[in-house]
């Protein structure tokens, strides 16, 4: 008889089955086989907060076929993901199998390779009781939450909400950065911004107004700024002074999970859940040709930054092979953790460094390839030396000769630098969610220079509220804030957007008025649910239920015994209250009274509604037409959303007319057919009418000042 080694994932079964061999046979529990069931509570408040699992419906057939199997082998190991979810269905297995919570029987892999793999089976471990704990603990948590707080909100605001402990909080900050935006009084602000030319070249270089003879000054008006330009009419410029230095950019650490997913929305447009989706599959095993079965990255539910001293040699080698010694620092670098990261896993990273992503590109999707090309150049990048750059500052005065021998000048600024050794950046180069100011080469400047202008001219500007969350800066912010852990960052972004309290425009989140009632409701009567600090402090309790410091059952009760006070009391303050949301008035009339009906939203999505209610309860579907014609039939193009809430466009002579397209309709003409142009990812505006193929690049609309 074979050992039974069970893991989560099918495919990481069937990776991990390549290296064990005949000796172990390798079956999945395909994620979680035992939970709270969702029909009630599942809590024993009076039984310290006992919980009641039951087998996950649809699993009870895979239960009865684990049990045989586990009673047919020659023993049982529990294989499932490093982390507290994963120690979390090993002990559930563990329970439902009858297995000796004593034994040796749990095995980790932090990478799905052979080395890996076989090192993990040879030294098994007893199920850590106190990272089972802490996730029986947040599971708990969020069920108290959720099930007291959603009929209590649902009955206040609109029935069929719900609230939930982490991302409630979430949804607060993204409303208090619209009102931040709201509340904001801009200010107006100039600049002089100048186009000059040097003696020794005939290409213009950018410098910018710093100041007068009296020090630095900040041009509030029109009127300033245009006396400047006054005085300068008859100026001439020279170099006052050129300060040249060295700056040496240290590459990023390899990413952590919060990072990955910052930087793939950032550069892949990626959303959070998408990303991890993706990585699991990296992490689990592909099959790649000649190599077969292999997991490509480590584990990705990670804070640390730590990597093996293996990993970092495995990549200095492969950096010195490829690129030349020169492209390794003179000292290895290393990078430290956040002061509460968790250090049980590395940092995300490539498990064969030799895999490059042209290597393995032809065996994975599109979105594999792009997010092991980012995972495997970020972590390459971080072993690499730092590039170093000449940079160069100019200081270049104005004046017209009285002013001049007055000792009256105005000031100008110009910098920039040039590459004397790329270092990482052959290889990689970190986004950001803000632009960065553009500096280029200058030409050679030295002191006492005569420059010449090519442009003057003030810019009027104002300053600009706070940006909207992003999903990046929001899941950064989280991160920094101590909200939620790495494996929940991307539920915590699906779960708010799904439910309607935040909605998407382009890469920002806005707060939906549902949201914004949501949170003002919690605020008022719950505020330590919405309080970051109280949130992230329990976040710090669950690490100390992980450690073995805290016991989590007097954690649920210091809890629990305070917020059902706080339940009592809002129930009783709100008896009789309803909180209304505006609804916004269509032209559309009602069939059935005339009245014109109104937008509302409901658990799946906004309908039409007629505002007699209840005198005339009749409702029917939104239908959001567009400008665009459908290319088959010509009837009207509609917007639509799918089951799991993502956009698309149809025809809305449907069924009749089964059109479909995730492409984004506009109101431009295709100038060969007359057709409706759609537009692609990438901004390329293109023809769907069947046998035209017109396709054209989307033109960029400028932005005026006065937008």
């Amino acid at each position: 008889m074979s050992k039974l080694v069970i893991v989560e994932s099918p495919s990481k079964a069937k990776s991990i089955q390549k290296y064990l061999g005949k000796e172990y046979s390798v079956v999945s529990s395909k994620g979680h086989i035992r939970d709270l069931p969702a029909a009630k509570l599942s809590v024993d408040i009076k039984n310290d907060f006992a919980p009641k699992y039951a087998v996950i419906k649809g699993k009870e057939k895979l239960v009865k076929e684990l049990k045989e199997m586990a009673q047919n082998s020659d023993g049982v190991i529990l294989a499932a993901d490093p982390d507290r979810e994963g120690e979390a269905i090993s002990w559930h297995l563990a329970t439902l199998l009858d297995l000796d919570m004593n034994e040796n029987n749990r095995v980790k892999f932090n990478e799905i390779n052979k080395n890996s793999v076989l090192k993990g089976i040879e030294h098994p471990e007893k199920i850590d009781l106190d990272l089972v704990n802490a996730q029986q603990a947040r599971r708990i948590l969020d069920r108290l939450v959720g099930y007291t707080l959603s009929p209590f909100i649902s009955q206040k605001i609109r029935r069929g909400l719900s609230a939930g402990r982490v991302q409630s909080v979430a949804v607060r900050l993204v409303v208090d950065r619209e009102n931040e935006i709201r509340a904001f009084v801009p200010e107006e602000y100039w600049t002089l911004d100048a186009k000059m030319l040097a003696p020794s070249s005939k290409r213009a270089f950018a410098a910018q107004f710093t100041g007068d003879e009296t020090g630095k000054v900040k041009i509030v008006c029109k009127e300033q700024s245009d006396a400047y330009l006054a005085r300068l009419e008859n100026a001439e410029f020279e170099v006052t002074s050129v300060k040249k230095g060295v700056r040496r950019r240290q590459p990023a650490p390899p990413f952590t999970t919060s990072t990955l997913q910052q930087e793939a929305s950032r550069k892949l447009n990626f959303q959070a859940r998408r990303t991890m989706k993706v990585a699991q599959e990296l992490y689990e095993g592909v099959e790649i040709a000649s190599v077969g079965s292999v997991g490509l990255i480590t584990y990705m539910r990670t804070d640390s930054l730590r990597i093996s001293e293996e990993a970092r040699a495995a990549g200095n080698e492969y950096i010195k092979n490829a690129f030349g010694a020169e492209y390794l620092p003179e000292k290895p670098r290393y990078f430290k953790s956040r002061a509460n990261a968790q250090d049980g896993h590395e940092a995300i990273r490539p498990t064969m460094m030799d895999l490059t992503p042209e290597k393995v590109k032809s065996s994975l999707t599109a979105e594999q390839y792009k997010l092991y090309n980012l995972i495997w150049r970020r972590f390459m990048a971080s072993l690499m030396a730092n590039c170093v750059q000449d940079t160069v500052k100019a200081e270049i005065t104005g004046a017209d000769g009285t002013d001049r021998a007055q000792g009256k000048y105005l000031t100008f600024a110009a910098s920039g630098y040039s590459v004397r050794f790329d270092g990482y950046t052959c290889l990689y180069e970190s986004g950001s969610d803000e632009e960065e100011a553009e500096t280029g080469r200058l030409p050679k400047l030295s002191e006492g220079d005569s420059i010449k202008i090519k442009e003057l001219a003030g810019n009027q500007h104002f300053t600009q509220p706070p940006a909207r969350y992003t999903e990046a800066s929001l899941i950064k912010t989280l991160e920094e804030t101590g909200v939620g852990r790495p494996s929940t960052y991307a539920s915590i972004i699906s779960t708010i957007t799904s439910r309607e309290y935040v909605e998407r425009e382009g890469k920002q989140l806005k707060p939906t008025e549902l949201g914004e009632a949501a949170t003002k409701l919690l605020k008022d009567k719950f505020p330590k649910i919405v309080n970051v600090r109280f949130t992230a402090g329990m976040e710090s309790q669950l690490d100390e239920i992980e450690n073995g410091k805290t016991d989590y059952i007097k954690m649920l009760h210091d809890f629990y015994d305070d917020f059902s006070l706080t339940m009592s009391k809002a129930k009783e303050e709100m008896q009789g209250v309803k909180i209304k949301l505006q609804q916004d008035e269509t032209d559309i009339k009602c069939e059935k009274c005339g009245r014109n009906m109104v937008i509302k939203s409901g658990r799946y999505g906004k309908f039409l509604a007629c505002p007699g209610y209840p005198e005339c309860k009749n409702t029917k579907p939104l239908v959001v037409e567009t400008k665009a014609t459908c290319p088959v039939c010509g009837g009207r193009i509609i917007e639509k959303k799918s089951k799991k809430g993502y956009t698309f466009y149809g025809c809305g002579n449907y069924p009749e007319c089964n059109f479909m397209t995730w492409d984004k309709p506009t109101d431009e003409l295709c100038p060969k057919c007359s057709k409706s142009l759609f537009k692609r990812k990438g901004g390329v505006l293109a023809c769907l009418n069947e046998g035209c193929g017109f396709e054209k690049k989307a033109e960029r609309k400028r932005k005026t000042k006065e937008e």
